[in-house]
């Protein structure tokens, strides 16, 4: 998916995307090539991806989703 077509599916700007896509492909979680003057991006350890989100989620954001949790059913 190009950089473009992720800021307008996710609502975040290109170039916040692409600081974190840099970092991204960095670790070696995404491989971006070229395709005229798009960047495609494309996640190539997508278990890793869903593993560190999950992660991300539980732990991270745990006090958060809890107070969401609470919101939405106090």
């Amino acid at each position: 998916m190009s950089i473009g077509a992720l800021g307008a599916r996710t609502g975040v700007t290109g170039s916040t995307l692409t600081h974190h896509l840099k970092l991204l492909t960095a670790a070696g979680l995404v491989r971006q090539t070229r395709q005229g003057r798009s960047t495609i991006c494309a996640a190539v350890a997508y278990q890793e991806v869903a593993a560190l989100s999950e992660f991300l989620l539980t732990e991270c954001c745990a006090d958060a989703n809890a107070a969401c949790t609470e919101n939405d059913h106090g």
